[in-house]
């Protein structure tokens, strides 16, 4: 933040915090990744405590709604366009792929698995995302050129990692110590709440996958509609707002029972507090900030670290076992996300020296990567109020 203004702008930022940006953007994507394992787990702690799965997301959003709605009404007056009824249509149409289904299939899929591989299965989110763009023809793959071909393998890495953790759970290859030796570690709630046995495996991965197909789809989706309406703060707002009339509609339906409505514990409304303002309001803020100032493979890089403080704190806390299936699924999708984002730097590189080497092409290359950026940038920006 030192160096975003000049002259007495960058002189104040620098007395306020002496630390160098590029520290400011490690110690908050790391706050970052720690804030997300947290929701994975609270969110299971809270399913394993017996909420609501339409509750839930319909207590987050409007906890998100009303945090997001007065800094985008007052930050963003003179960024944001007039509101037209065809915006309407498309904030609500994204709101039930980037937030119904993109919530309710992780609900349902978090529910039968665990924090850790709900975690892991995420990193194929920008894989997913640049297949999606790359049928769109948004995105184009070059076989004969590096970074094409890594995009390519890292691809199917994820897609070959999903794949093993929806097939293969495999034996236990971690279990953490009995239930009664964390029962005197461990505060009594947080040693009750167990783990996923009993759960069908293959069907919650396969809703994890469903959470993942959302998400990248509403990635590819947003990117166009971005362009026309830049106000990211109130583009948000809008579709928290449709996800809980649309979450409302279903629990017409789905949830007949009115004590569900009913906050029964403490730790339950932590749950709910920490989903809709962690997870995300701040979360949301800080991500847009490093992105700005830290760029989009930036953030990408980190979220492996996501699913490693995940698994520490599922085993700690929530009694997680591991599966050797798991492990090898997560450890093909992390690979698979870092060939695909060297891939995604790659040909940054080459459109850089392309437009170098042709200065009369300076327009055009201008344009490129505001296109590539777009599919690049959302990639991870989204691990906020949308998981």
């Amino acid at each position: 933040m030192a160096d975003s203004g000049g002259g007495s702008a960058s002189t104040v930022g620098r007395s306020i915090c002496s630390i160098p940006e590029k520290f400011q953007l490690h110690i908050a994507m790391l706050a970052l990744q720690f804030g997300y394992a947290g929701f994975h787990v609270v969110s299971r702690a809270a399913l394993n405590a017996g909420i609501s799965k339409i509750v839930f997301p319909v207590y987050r959003n409007i906890l998100a709604f009303f945090l997001l709605l007065p800094f985008a009404y007052f930050l963003e007056k003179k960024e944001r366009p007039r509101i037209t009824l065809n915006f309407l249509i498309q904030f609500f149409l994204l709101a039930i792929v980037g937030i119904t289904a993109n919530q309710g299939f992780y609900l349902l899929g978090l529910d039968n698995t665990s924090p850790t591989f709900a975690s892991a299965i995420q990193n194929s989110v920008p894989a997913i995302t640049f297949l999606m763009a790359l049928v769109l023809g948004i995105e184009k793959l070059r076989l004969d050129r590096k970074d094409g071909i890594s995009k390519l393998a890292g691809t199917l890495l994820c897609v070959a990692g999903a794949s093993v953790i929806t097939l293969f759970k495999g034996p236990t290859i971690y279990s953490p110590s009995p239930r009664l030796q964390a029962a005197v570690a461990a505060p009594e709630v947080l040693a009750a709440l167990g783990d996923a046995s009993g759960k069908n495996w293959t069907l919650g991965c396969l809703f994890l996958i469903g959470h993942c197909l959302s998400w990248s789809g509403w990635l590819v989706l947003q990117a166009p509609i971005l362009k026309k309406y830049p106000a990211r703060l109130s583009f948000t707002s809008y579709q928290c707002f449709f996800g809980v009339i649309q979450f409302l509609v279903i629990a017409a339906f789905v949830e007949r029972d009115p004590q569900a409505w009913l906050v029964h514990s403490g730790s339950e409304l932590f749950s709910v507090f920490y989903a809709g303002v962690v997870a995300s309001g701040i979360a949301f803020a800080v991500q847009i900030w490093c992105i700005d100032r830290g760029g989009p493979v930036f953030v990408a890089v980190y979220q492996p670290v996501q699913t490693l403080v995940v698994a520490i704190m599922a085993s700690l806390l929530l009694g997680e076992e591991f599966y050797l299936g798991g492990i090898i699924g997560a450890v093909l999708i992390i690979s698979g996300l870092y060939f695909v984002l060297w891939g995604k730097n790659e040909e940054r590189k080459f459109a850089q020296q392309a437009a170098i080497e042709s200065p009369a092409d300076h327009g055009i290359e201008r344009a490129a990567p505001q296109i590539k950026s777009s599919i690049t940038q959302p990639l991870l920006s989204q691990s906020t109020h949308n998981v």
